[in-house]
């Protein structure tokens, strides 16, 4: 990847870590389907009325709305809610680089090197490890929600790199659409008419504000741009930088929140960034130290 599109990556993966803490914060007045429900109306409306419809099949455009407002971001939204905080939730959704690393080997065929394998192994240890967290962070409801989420995330990722959207701003408003209806009557029938009778009392500026991050900057914003990285470059290259997101998650969760940062958090964490540099650059690092023996044994 060009270093300038590397940047930008690290950029839309900080403000991705700091979403889970800005989740927590909308949570706590808004039931969990309807916060999703309306985060990706706000996403849709009224941009849907500006934007020309991306020129890919319809079935792309549903698909990855309902693939990734509901099984990603509604199914995260309840995990968060089950108990698991913002920074290991941040930490349990990165599961999906490894899945849609896996996944993009065996749609696209795209070619693993031994360093992929290597760092995604690396950073599985980390991910692990965090089972392992006993401080009241952690619970077996909530990472199952978000694993369940994280899978969903993989197979957005490959809705998007079959779709291949020449305008992915426009790709993700008008997938947006199609994720409200399905989380509004999720939350319906799982909770009945009692939230949405309460909503107008939970919507102060907190929640507002919560909600405004989360569509703007973070979905129209953050995924557009990612979506065009996918597009731009082979998922094995890219789906490994949303591993930064939970560093950013947890420092998040850590300030807003006082989460706790015991060592294992921090191994778990210094696991996951290792694993990405040997992902993302160990082949790269191995062909440089590999290219400059080769002048020293000629001179020799």
């Amino acid at each position: 990847m060009k270093k300038q599109h590397i940047l930008i990556a690290v950029a839309v993966t900080a403000i991705w870590g700091l979403n889970f803490s800005v989740i927590k914060i909308g949570l706590k007045s808004v039931d969990p389907l309807i916060l999703a429900g309306i985060r990706f109306a706000l996403c849709a409306l009224p941009a849907v009325f500006f934007l020309k419809r991306p020129q890919v099949a319809w079935r792309y455009i549903i698909g990855y709305g309902l693939v990734f407002g509901v099984g990603l971001w509604g199914v995260v939204n309840l995990g968060i809610k089950a108990g698991v905080s913002s920074g290991i939730s941040s930490l349990v959704l990165q599961f999906s680089a490894f899945l849609t690393i896996l996944l993009g080997a065996v749609i696209f065929r795209e070619k693993l090197s031994r360093f992929q394998y290597l760092g995604m192994a690396v950073a599985l240890v980390g991910l692990f490890s965090v089972t392992f967290v006993t401080d009241g962070t952690v619970t077996f409801a909530g990472v199952a929600l978000v694993l369940f989420g994280a899978a969903a995330w993989s197979v957005a990722n490959v809705i998007m790199k079959k779709a291949k959207p020449k305008d992915t701003l426009s790709f993700m408003v008008w997938s947006s659409l199609f994720s409200p209806v399905p989380l509004f009557l999720l939350d319906l029938v799982v909770n009945g008419t009692k939230g949405y009778a309460e909503l107008p009392h939970q919507l102060g500026w907190a929640a507002i504000l919560s909600l405004l991050f989360q569509a703007y900057p973070n979905t129209v914003l953050g995924y557009a741009v990612w979506n065009w990285l996918l597009r731009e470059y082979p998922v094995s290259t890219v789906a490994p930088l949303s591993l930064l997101v939970p560093v950013f998650g947890m420092a998040g969760s850590m300030v807003i929140f006082n989460e706790s940062l015991p060592p294992l958090k921090l191994v778990a964490g210094a696991l996951i960034v290792t694993g990405l540099v040997i992902g993302l650059y160990g082949k790269r690092l191995a062909e440089s130290r590999s290219a400059a023996r080769i002048p020293s044994s000629v001179g020799r």
